[in-house]
């Protein structure tokens, strides 16, 4: 009863999504966003995701020598680049093992479809969400970086 009244006079914490929509923390977890100019096609992503959601397709192909006279390199190309969100957990080792700086977490979590095939994002859809990754905010305030030092 003492809960009851105490809830009536101080209002209600539910929000009506629909219609009222609060705005998500700024590091939230949301959509994994590509970069797709960083991406190297080294499957780390790929071999790292617990439930097998990132599927990487790409070939190879020779590149001018950076110098003359030096031979042709070998790169690699990105073909396909899809993530399944009905599969994806959202847990981020991807975004962490990714040593190019391809992968992102982006505040978006808007993102439902009518049918459980339109959950398979293409990288086209994915590039399109960086334009919603927030930019990279420096330390707060007498905080320190972490310093590795090894005991002698």
């Amino acid at each position: 009863m003492k809960t009851m009244l105490r809830t009536l006079t101080k209002g209600s914490h539910t929000v009506q999504y629909p219609k009222v929509k609060e705005a998500p923390t700024p590091r939230a977890r949301g959509v994994i966003a590509l970069h797709e100019e960083n991406c190297t096609s080294c499957m780390l992503c790929v071999r790292e995701c617990p439930d097998w959601c990132i599927y990487i397709e790409g070939h190879k192909y020779l590149a001018p020598p950076r110098r003359p006279g030096g031979k042709p390199r070998k790169k690699n190309a990105l073909d396909r680049f899809d993530i399944d969100y009905a599969l994806c957990m959202y847990c981020g080792i991807c975004v962490e093992v990714c040593p190019f700086e391809a992968l992102f977490w982006t505040p978006e979590f808007e993102y439902s479809e009518p049918k459980i095939a339109d959950l398979l994002h293409d990288k086209n859809l994915l590039g399109q969400w960086m334009e919603t990754v927030p930019e990279f905010t420096d330390y707060e305030a007498g905080s320190e970086a972490k310093k590795l030092e090894v005991p002698r």
